[in-house]
């Protein structure tokens, strides 16, 4: 019996270390809500502290859900070019939060399982392009998964002038059409090509 309950434990055990660390942790965090620089517009957004951002399980844009100040959200988070993360955090959940520019707010979360991947929301350049796209471009893009074409659609908006953004959609529908279902070589972190990054505060929310 003694040995049973044994193998029973360790067994318990290894399961435990080979679990998927999202499936069941949960991210709790405080981080101070800031107006990005030479904006004037309606949304804000937060930095994630290091050690919180450590624990998701992808450097590149990781959907969560959970509570900011309580109020339930499904939001993705985005790379910050650095390893890290962050947040945009319009005036409808700050209202909903009682959250200011300046206040410190709170978070638990916890990545969402994969299945329960959002759908991406597909700009119009790239809506219209693959309107006209081939056949297969479309079906590939309908078969592929959300993060996958969370991936393309990063790729796209990433580019830095519109010369760039335009020639990145025409190469997303070709590649689609010969059956690519990612963007090749694209660095989801941005830590490489730095072609992703956290907004600046503005001067008198970065103290």
């Amino acid at each position: 019996m003694a040995s049973r309950r044994k193998t029973a434990g360790t067994s318990a055990k290894r399961a435990a270390a080979t679990r998927p660390s999202h499936v069941t942790s949960r991210i709790r965090f405080t981080a101070t809500l800031l107006r990005p620089a030479g904006k004037r517009g309606t949304w804000t957004f937060l930095k994630l502290p290091d050690a919180a951002s450590a624990r998701l399980p992808s450097r590149g844009q990781t959907t969560v859900e959970g509570t900011f100040n309580g109020v339930a959200i499904q939001v993705t988070l985005d790379p910050d070019g650095e390893g890290g993360h962050w947040m945009k955090v319009d005036r409808t959940l700050r209202d909903a939060a009682g959250a200011q520019v300046g206040d410190a707010v709170t978070l638990d979360v916890a990545p969402v399982p994969p299945d329960r991947e959002p759908e991406p929301t597909v700009p119009a350049d790239l809506r219209t392009a693959l309107a006209a796209a081939s056949t297969t471009a479309r079906e590939v893009w309908a078969d592929i998964t959300p993060v996958a074409r969370r991936d393309w659609i990063q790729w796209i908006v990433s580019a830095k002038r519109a010369e760039t953004r335009g020639r990145r959609i025409d190469n997303a529908c070709d590649m689609l059409d010969k059956g690519k279902r990612r963007p090749c070589c694209f660095d989801r972190s941005g830590m490489y090509g730095r072609n992703l990054s956290c907004p600046v505060a503005a001067d008198d929310e970065a103290t």
